[in-house]
């Protein structure tokens, strides 16, 4: 269940500092947007990316003949 504490000042600026990075990067792509337009951006943008994440350890890994075989 999630913590319904308030969040302390520390919390919440270490969450800004992952967010708006990431929402300045989103926005400089489409200048002219509503802000709410971004965040939608945003959202579809994460799910890409870790798409493309998963993929990109997918690919890295072991494949064919050279998959370790468990023997259990």
């Amino acid at each position: 269940m999630a913590d319904k504490n308030p969040l302390s000042v520390e919390e919440v600026s270490a969450a800004c500092d992952i967010f708006f990075p990431l929402m300045s990067e989103v926005r400089s792509r489409m200048p002219e947007a509503e802000i709410e337009d971004v965040l939608k951006v945003m959202e579809n943008v994460a799910k890409l990316a870790h798409h493309l994440r998963q993929t990109k350890k997918e690919e890295a890994g072991p494949f064919g003949f050279n998959k370790e075989q468990d023997n259990a």
